[in-house]
């Protein structure tokens, strides 16, 4: 039958509507419940009472296999933390009714896929969602009864106040097990037990192998880790005559979360953040993707420390002919080219060889044979048309026949590290020679274009600073005219460092080093109204700090070394000979100095919110500083250390780090100061020693205030003790005379040691803060503080620490100051500490 032009149309628009219905509705049925008069498919959805769980149908991957799901009504990715048919997909025809008692599973044909599957007698049943996420059926007459629960067959997520355990009397265990991949629900390889033997959770892999540990129960917590985890849930284990579990419980109530078991074989906690309606990453664990145990895969390698990690042994190639995929599981690597058989000597040509993979982990199911020396191995694996690798230990030879699982890369430093010799066909070693060969004629000519593109690049640089160097000199003397006409000038070149050999306080060499302009005294004067009261911005140890006004409108902060001093010189010089070479948005500029008679002043860019320690220590504008504008004030004070100890033309230590030496600009940007202390390290130094210890105390590391040993690590325990200052929003000395603590490092250790780091935070912080960055930022000040500089760690390894969510951060050892201060050198209760955060001291003293 013809049909019709009209009609072929009209059937398209039906199609069409259709399928849009079916991509972008969800329609509820009514209510939480599934009744014996409801039936629930691929268009509807039922919710529980308090809008938290939807129970209703899904597709991974948008392909034509529809499961029934339960998911987070916030969450519109619709990511399931319970599945019915994860083994049994239907189309999305298919619909869920009660029949005979269960809730049923029926496909498009009416045929029954999956069922709750109990014996009731009653005649009338429901189905009910609840605001836990449990899907639970009661007999209508007696809703107290459960009759089956959802919670009793967990697929792959542990929700709070789920149970994961074993039944001694049923002998079933309660586990989550992982997907096949991300798109495929189908029981993957990992899964997540109770370990009946100590009571600890564990992670194994094939339902064979225990690749990761809590640790024993001990009555509150699990004793191996410190997990995001046990720091904001209420862990519980529970253990009677028949059942062992343990749950947990979630500290903030209004806080959504779900821990699953991922298709890379790693727990992950996520919590929901509303603001960006997305999941975010807290917690997972192993910490590393090599530490799951065949990651990778068959005949791989996994190396943490490139990306990707995973990649293919020698003489494999991938399975799929695919790039790897970290967010599925690696179906691992096959042989590419065919082995000999029965060739058991290494002197004949054309045989096989065998390719040493070096400072490896040795992987299991291996055969062992006692010999003397390796090269028997090699010999004895020839003979073995099976064997496809061997190594050698004190015991012998290891060979290996089956698939290498779990292979992974360590260092030369590691005890488990040792050499793996894959065997490869004759072909395929050729093959590696000639590449290798090819590669080292590719290096010689890289080398050869590379001193090419150098002599070309010296001489474009060259010509190019004599350029700016003429352009600059021409800049000035445009700058100078331009002032001249206002009857405020700045000195000439010649002028400046005539006047500065003439007194004898510059050398000529320290003349020639600096980078900013000279500014006449009496520009200065006029700028700050002879230094009046009223432009006055405050007093350091330098001397005081005045606001300048000048032509054109620019403000500029000024600061004056106290007149009639020379304390304090050399600091002055330090800063107009250093600084003005530092560029980095976290940096003040230098714009300018000055040195007549006996003023010697230094002029910076104003910053009109003045110092951090105003804000974080000065009662009412604390109130401007929410967690967001915290944390990036943490985060802008470390980038500007990595570039003073690592970034810059210079390595830098600061040896003055405080609150009241980091400056906010009108964006409340963090911007480091004062470099009056600072010291330049050269070449490949990385500590030195001073008699003259010069900073603050309350900031000072251990080894530089009792040494004068100071070195980047110095400037880390500066930071520490300022990250902790920030987010508790207390003075590191305001615990001196406390009896919780000796000092605000003392306090936080306390704190951090009886997991109630959070009752460090700032009260003011209580709504705005991030409770997972808070905690990181407690370990990583507590890492840096710690009393030997060789457990601190560096600054870029800060900044990763604090913006890397996924990173797992090391327990602190015990902080310096804390152990050793006797309290018969505290100060009456009643006398506030002789240390001041604004004060800057000088020790004169032999070391």
């Amino acid at each position: 039958m013809l049909i019709s032009k009209s009609n072929r149309i009209f059937i398209l628009v039906i199609q069409f509507l259709c399928l849009f219905v079916k991509t972008n509705f969800s329609v509820r049925t009514g209510g939480d419940t599934i009744s014996s008069n409801q039936t629930l498919n691929g268009f509807s959805t039922i919710v529980s009472a308090g809008g938290v769980f939807v129970l209703g149908f899904f597709s991974p991957g948008n392909n034509e296999n529809y499961y029934v799901g339960i998911w987070y009504q916030v969450d519109p990715s619709r990511s399931v933390v319970w599945i019915a048919n994860r083994e049994k997909p239907v189309s999305f025809y298919s619909h869920l009714r009660i029949s005979d008692g269960n809730l049923v599973l029926f496909n498009e044909d009416e045929v029954p896929i999956w069922s709750t599957n109990v014996n009731s007698s009653s005649s009338c049943v429901q189905a009910v969602i609840k605001d836990d996420g449990n899907l639970i059926l009661i007999n209508c007459s007696n809703p107290t009864k459960t009759l089956w629960k959802s919670f009793d067959y967990p697929s792959h997520t542990f929700l709070p106040g789920n149970q994961i355990g074993y039944n001694k009397v049923t002998k079933t265990h309660r586990v989550l097990t992982s997907w096949k991949n991300s798109k495929d629900p189908l029981p993957g390889l990992y899964s997540f037990h109770l370990n009946e033997t100590d009571n600890s959770y564990i992670l194994i892999w094939n339902r064979s192998i225990t690749y990761w540990s809590s640790g024993p129960w001990s009555g509150h917590n699990f004793r191996s880790v410190r997990s995001t985890l046990e720091i904001s849930y209420n862990l519980m284990y529970e253990s009677n005559g028949y059942e062992s579990y343990f749950t947990y419980s979630v500290r903030n109530t209004t806080m959504i979360s779900q821990v699953f078991l991922d298709v890379s074989g790693q727990l992950k906690l996520f919590n929901w953040l509303f603001a960006s309606k997305k999941w975010e990453l807290s917690g997972s664990h192993p910490g590393q993707h090599c530490e799951v145990y065949a990651f990778c895969g068959a005949n791989s390698l996994c190396d943490h420390n490139y990306l990707p990690f995973c990649r293919c042994l020698t003489g494999f190639t991938p399975k799929f002919q695919s790039e790897w995929d970290l967010k599925e599981y690696s179906n691992g690597c096959i042989r590419e080219r065919a082995l000999q058989c029965g060739n058991d000597s290494l002197d004949n040509v054309g045989g096989d060889r065998f390719l040493e993979i070096p400072y490896v982990n040795l992987p299991k199911d291996n055969e062992s044979l006692r010999t003397g020396a390796i090269q028997d191995c090699a010999s004895t694996c020839l003979s073995m048309c099976s064997c496809i690798a061997y190594a050698h230990n004190n015991s012998g030879c290891l060979f290996w026949t089956e698939d290498l699982l779990n292979v992974k890369q360590l260092t030369a430093n590691d005890s488990n590290s040792k050499s793996l010799y894959i065997r490869l066909s004759a072909s395929e070693f050729e093959d590696r020679n000639n590449k290798g060969r090819m590669v080292l004629k590719s290096k010689i000519l890289y080398v050869i274009l590379g001193i090419i593109a150098a002599i070309v690049l010296i001489s474009s640089i060259a010509c190019y600073g004599y350029y700016q160097r003429r352009k600059q000199s021409k800049r000035k003397g445009d700058k100078m005219i331009t002032w001249g006409k206002q009857a405020i000038h700045l000195y000439d070149t010649e002028k400046q460092i005539a006047n500065f050999i003439k007194s004898g306080q510059f050398r000529e060499d320290e003349t020639e080093s600096i980078d900013v302009p000279f500014v006449a005294l009496e520009i200065i004067v006029v700028a700050t109204d002879n230094f009046s009261d009223a432009n006055k911005l405050g007093e350091g140890g330098f001397g005081p700090v005045y606001k300048g006004k000048f032509p054109g409108g620019q403000e500029i902060a000024i600061k004056r070394l106290s007149r009639g001093s020379r304390q304090g010189f050399e600091e002055f010089k330090n800063e107009v000979t250093l600084i003005a070479k530092l560029q980095h948005r976290n940096l003040v500029r230098l714009l300018g100095y000055c040195v007549e008679g006996e003023e010697k002043l230094l002029l910076y860019e104003y910053m009109p919110n003045k110092s951090l320690d105003s804000f974080i220590f000065g009662g009412t504008l604390s109130m401007f500083l929410n967690w967001e504008l915290r944390f990036d004030i943490i985060v802008g004070i470390a980038r500007g250390l990595v570039y003073l100890h690592q970034d810059s033309r210079l390595r830098i230590i600061h040896r003055d780090l405080k609150t009241s030496n980091v400056l906010l600009d009108e964006e409340l940007n963090p911007k480091i100061s004062d470099f009056g202390l600072a010291r330049i390290f050269g070449g490949k130094q990385t500590e030195a020693s001073t008699r003259r210890v010069v900073g603050t105390y309350g900031y000072m590391s251990p080894e530089y205030a009792l040494n004068g040993l100071f070195s980047i690590k110095s400037d880390v325990f500066s930071f520490g003790v300022m990250l902790l200052e920030i987010i508790s929003g207390k003075r590191n000395t305001e615990f001196y005379q406390s009896e919780e603590a000796w000092g605000l490092l003392g306090y936080a250790w306390k704190l951090w040691k009886d997991n109630k780091a959070l009752d460090l935070m700032d009260a003011r912080l209580s709504e705005s803060c991030n409770r997972n960055e808070f905690m990181r930022c407690v370990n990583v000040a507590l890492l840096c503080v710690q009393e030997s500089s060789s457990d601190r760690p560096t600054m870029p390894n800060v900044v990763f620490m604090l913006g890397n969510e996924t990173t797992f951060l090391s327990n602190p050892k015990q902080p310096a100051f804390v152990s050793w201060i006797s309290p018969s050198i505290s100060t009456s209760p009643n006398k506030p500490s002789s240390s001041v955060n604004k004060l800057t001291t000088t020790l004169v003293q032999g070391r």
